[in-house]
This record gives structure tokens, sequence and C-alpha cells, in this order.
């Protein structure tokens, strides 16, 4: 009997921003929300993760006091680790403290006239800054600071610093607040790239550069780039890596003399994996909810005209729409036909945009039929979250997990449910990535492709012998894709001599790679990682509640002191914003404090220093992975791959079916994105 395999592209198109990242006030407060002066972005991209610095002036405009309030979307994987508050002479620095304490405090100096900040975080949607008593005229400096991983994926690595509103926010949310999203003076950022590996290529898709200066053949680069837009459009960079870089394992480790470490482990593997080129079946699932309003629907019906018109003789489609439930208008699949492309574009066209987002039916429903015998690709296609109908992830997580399935999410736009797409990837072995309406689309379908077109590698559990380790995450995962980068964060005792193994197997034949690396003694060189390491470790037991394996008491518990501990925002906890003094009355320790001054220790040095590769697999001959060669049996004795990794420039060729829906869907973004802003 053959093993089912069936191909999942889970598209979540959040259309163009309604709202933009900005300062609010109640709409009925009688009060304006507080003008933008500036807003200045720094962004250091440095072997594996990003450190965003955020630089705001805002003022009060009114003639009254005000509660000046700041929110802007939730980055992906994002630790909020520092904030800092100036307001004419008076410096407010931030501590985290538990989530009523910090609202207890924050309020206690409010009611008494006093300035004081506080930073939260509401869930996968926005973290929001909240300043106290700012006199009318006054001008406040807000400084902050998060780290984030940064895989590299196929050859590229992508940064995104997310301002639009990802349309996630209920109409009661919507209709309470004033915003305001538009700098009186500039917004820049500025890139600092320090890449270990060569770099061939720089691109964003938004903003003008106004300095340059790169070494790229070096990894290095320092460009500022104004954005015309404000805040209203997300930012975008792009660097592609030089090709032919071998397949490697990177360790980046934290360690002070006497303590436990930290480690970032970072595997690109140089495997061949071959191309899917039989024959498919393709349904696509399309949300006809009432956001799809406004011509979005038919433009994905000529979408999916192009598509069907695109595939090979010997494959079929089905399409099924969705709302508050869902519906199969073809009747099943039916072969890619003249006559039946030409029926499906009318049934289409009479498709009206109305009612809930029911995203569970339409997959329940596209999880029917299926052929043992042939590989089937399911494509949907939906501007929001689930709202309607069966809404727990465990009920996702029970449906997914029916089938040996394959899931490649694209969340499209800001405030996404990241926690869910994680708990639909993770139960069925699939991969998923953001996409902004600011993204360079060609060269997302373009890494998208490769992967849904090409094998992967099953059953993936990395081990490391030799030395303890403690708390690590992803460490065993269902699937690895080509390109994809295995992230893992962990924890190690003692130091000395390890053996990293990756075992998996590859068209249902088991493979082992192994190196060999040491673990240092002492390495202060990223203490950044500590916070990166419990923001992974959070969301690792977040997907276990949504899998029905944890408590939720207990996991809120571990979140608060997993928080507490690292000095991080997260749902328990938040920063609140105090003057020395203010600190000291409220008998809040200065954690944070020690924290941030050897974070910034650390970011001085690294700048007068190298740029250190933190390659562990010994060098050795590479050659690139042919696409109808036998895997390679011979190994170095420490090298864990024989090929070169990945890289975009391998898949070139003529735009196929996926290539075509991608556009499709984001066709639908720009005319939406358009038409709201005319």
């Amino acid at each position: 009997m053959n093993i089912k395999r069936t191909i999942i592209t889970m598209c979540t198109v959040i259309t163009a921003a309604l709202q933009a990242a900005g300062t609010l006030s109640p709409v009925n407060s009688g009060q304006k929300p507080a003008e933008i002066v500036s807003h200045d972005v720094v962004v250091t991209i440095n072997n594996g993760f990003a450190q965003t610095e955020v630089n705001q002036q805002f003022k009060n405009i009114n003639d009254t006091t005000m509660e000046a309030i700041y929110s802007f979307p939730v980055p992906q994987s994002a630790s909020l680790a520092d904030c800092q508050v100036q307001i004419g002479e008076q410096t407010m620095d931030g501590e985290v403290v538990a989530k009523d304490k910090a609202k207890q405090v924050y309020e206690e100096e409010k009611n008494a006239g006093n300035n004081a900040g506080v930073a939260d975080k509401n869930g996968y949607q926005d973290f929001s800054f909240r300043i106290a008593n700012l006199a009318p005229q006054d001008t406040a400096r807000i400084t902050f600071t998060y780290y984030q991983p940064l895989p590299v994926d196929t050859g590229v690595c992508r940064y995104q610093y997310p301002l639009e509103e990802g349309n996630t926010d209920d109409v009661g949310a919507l209709s309470f607040w004033e915003r305001n999203d538009k700098p009186t003076g500039k917004t820049t950022v500025r890139v600092i790239l320090r890449s270990a590996w060569p770099v061939t290529a720089v691109r964003v898709p938004q903003g003008n550069v106004t300095t340059e200066q790169a070494d790229l053949a070096s990894g290095t680069a320092d460009i500022t780039y104004e954005l015309p837009e404000g805040l209203t459009k997300d930012f975008v960079f792009y660097y592609s890596l030089a090709n032919n870089l071998p397949g490697r394992l990177e360790v980046i480790p934290f360690k002070r003399s006497g303590e436990d470490g930290t480690f970032m482990m970072v595997l690109t593997p140089g495997i061949d994996l071959k191309p899917i080129t039989n024959g498919a079946d393709y349904v696509f699932v399309l949300d006809k909810s009432g956001s799809m309003g406004g011509g979005k629907i038919q433009t994905l019906a000529k979408g999916v005209a192009q598509t069907i018109q695109k595939m090979n003789v010997n494959d079929r489609f089905r399409i099924i729409t969705f709302n508050q439930s869902a519906n199969d208008i073809t009747g099943g699949y039916i072969p890619a036909s003249p006559e039946n492309v030409q029926k499906a574009v009318a049934m289409l066209n009479n498709v009206t945009a109305d009612g809930c987002t029911n995203i569970y039916d339409g997959l329940k429903a596209a999880l029917t039929k299926l052929d043992d015998d042939r590989v089937t690709s399911l494509v949907i296609v939906t501007d929001g979250v689930a709202n309607t109908g069966e809404v727990n992830p465990q009920a996702f997580a029970k449906l997914m997990s029916r089938n040996d399935i394959r899931v490649f999410g694209f969340l499209m736009g800001n405030s996404c449910n990241w926690p869910l797409m994680r708990t639909i990837c993770d139960v069925s072995g699939g991969f998923y990535d953001a996409v902004s309406n600011d993204d360079d689309i060609i060269g997302k379908i373009m890494l998208a492709k490769s992967k849904i077109t090409s094998e992967a590698l099953h059953d993936v559990k990395v081990s490391i012998n030799g030395i303890k380790t403690y708390d690590v995450t992803k460490d065993c995962v269902k699937k690895l894709y080509r390109g994809q980068q295995l992230v893992m964060f962990g924890r190690y005792k003692d130091h000395g001599d390890a053996t990293v193994t990756m075992k998996t197997r590859i068209s249902g034949e088991d493979k082992t790679y192994t190196c060999k690396m040491t673990f240092p003694e002492q390495d202060e060189d990223n203490p950044e990682l500590e916070r990166m390491f419990a923001i992974a470790q959070i969301e690792m037991h977040e997907d276990m509640v949504n899998q029905g394996l944890e408590n939720q008491t207990e996991n809120t518990d571990f979140v608060r002191s997993i928080g507490l501990k690292y000095q991080i925002v997260t749902d328990e906890t938040s920063l609140v914003m105090l003057t020395d003094a203010q600190h000291a009355k409220h008998a809040i320790d200065r954690n944070n404090q020690k924290r941030v001054q050897a974070e910034r220790t650390a970011q001085a040095q690294r700048k007068t220093q190298p740029i250190k590769n933190y390659r562990v697999d010994a060098p050795k001959p590479q050659s690139p992975a042919p696409t109808n060669s036998p895997a390679p049996t011979s190994h170095h004795s420490n090298g864990m791959f024989q090929y070169h990794a990945p890289h975009i420039s391998h898949g070139g060729g003529a735009m196929d079916v996926w290539t075509v829906v991608i556009i499709a869907t984001m066709g639908a973004v720009a005319a939406r994105y358009r038409k709201q802003n005319q």
C-alpha cells in the first residue's frame, strides 16, 4: 500500500492594513493621539539573529495632560527586552515584573500625577506602550529593543520590521481607538549587516537609500533607508548569501564561568533531495467570507483559472469555498481539461463574499476524498483568523494528525495567529513563513516552490552526546524541507567535547550525519541568546498546550517564571518604566538593568572585532547536489554533509502552477491595498 503524501499550502492572507502601527487615544476622550515627531530604527543582523532598536519621539499636542499610547505588531519570535523613556531631564528605565504588579505600580504612579510607563504584550497581536501624565506640549522619547532569530532560507535571509496592522482586531476595538500613524518628521531604518559568509546582494522592496557602505564579499553592509510611507507599510530587508556554500552545523554559545551555558544551534543540511515529478491532485480552499468582498474574490477566481490552465494533462483539481461552512463547488476532483476549466471559472465568478471565517471546516472538507496513489496539494487562501465554528487549537491538531501530510504555511500580514499555525505545522511536519504586503513576492515564490516540489527529510532527530544538555527545542521534527534551516536553542552543563548526530529518513532509507564539537567553558560574546532561548521555550510550551500535552494553568506559571528570570515581556509579564527613585520605592530589583548592561558591553565589543564564524563541523571538499544522482555514502571524519547547502539559484526555470497560485493570491492583496488607498 502506498503511503499517502499530501501537500498543504496554507496561505493566510491578511489584506492591506486598515490602520498601521502608531499612537492611540480613545475616540471619545476629547484628545488627539500624540504627534509622532520622528521614528528611527537601527537593525543589527549578526550571525543568525537580529537586534532591533526603535527610537521614537512623540509630543502631546493637546491642551491637557494625556496618557500617551503606542502600539505595533508583534514580530515573529521576538523577545522585547528593554525600554527606556526620557521626558525632559527625567529618564525612566524598564524592569520586567509580573503583569498584575506592573499594572498596580503603573496605576499608582499615574494616579499620583507622576510620569511612568508600562509595556505589555497582547497575545500574538501587538505590543503596547503607555506613558502616564505627559504634559501639554511635552515631548517624550521612547527607545525599545527586541531580539529574534533570523534563519536563512535556501540561501536567502529575510528581516521584517512590522508596521501594518493585520486587520485582525474586532470591530469594537477599531471603533474605540483613534490612531495616528504619520510622523511629522522622517522615518528611517538603518541596517547593519555582519555575516560570517559572503553576501552577493541586498534588497529592500520599499524604501529610499540615503547612506550606504557595503563590502558584501566580506559579509558587511551599513545602509540607511528613509520610508516615504511613514508607519503605514512594513519594512522588509533581504540579503542573499553566496552560492555553493557548504552544508554545515553552526553553534553560537553563551556561558559565564561557573554557570550553565546557553546555545543556539543552526543546522543547514547539504543533502540531495529529489524533485517530485509525478502528476498530482490539487484542492483549492478559498475563503468567501465577508472580508473577501470588494473585488478580491473575483481576483482569486482569475488566479485559480490561470493555475489550472498551467496543469499537466494528468493533473486533477478540486475547489472548495468556505465562510461559516464549506462547499465543494466542483463535486470532487475533476480532470484539468479545457472544458472543466471553463466550468470552474464560471462557478467561481458566481461566488459572492459574505459571512464569517470557518477555517476548520475548509480544512476538514479538503482532507476528504484523498487518493492514496496520488500526491495531493492543498492550497488554502484566507484573509483572516478562525472566528466561527471550531476554533480550539487542539481540534486542529487532531484533524491535521490523521494523515501523513505536508503543510506549507504563508502568513501574510501582521497580527496573525502564529500559535495556531505552529500547531498545524508541528503535528503535520509542516513549514510556515511570514509574507508581508511589502515583500519581494517573486523571491518568496521561488523559495516556496523549491520546498513544495522537492522531497523532504522525514523524522529528523538531533542528539548531543558527551556533555549534558537540557531544555533543547526543535530537536525532533517530522519533516525538514529543501533549503530550510533547523534552529534549536538549549542549555548545557559544564563544558567539553561533544558529538552532534542527526538521524533522518530520505525516500524510506535511514541516514545518519555526525560531527564533533566543543562546548566552551566561557564565552560571553552573545548574552542576547538567553532571551531568545526563553522565547523558544515559551513557544514550545504553548504548542504543547495547543496539542493537549500540557495544562494551561501550568503553562501560565511557566511563562511568568521564565519571563521574570530572563527579563522578557510575555503574556504574563510586563516592562514597567520608572525612575531609579520609583524603582526603589516599589522595591523592584534591577535585574534587567544588569542584563542590558551586559548586552550593550558585548555589542560594543563585537563591533570592534572581526566577524566570527561559528561553524563547528570541519570543512571538507564540497560539490553541488545533482538533481538525479544517488546520495553520497562516504563522509569526512568531522564533516556532516558532502553537498553544498541548497540555494535559490539552483531551482530556476519557468513559473509552474505554484508560482501562479501565489502570484494570484498577492494580486488580490495588492488590489485591496490600492482600493483602500485611492
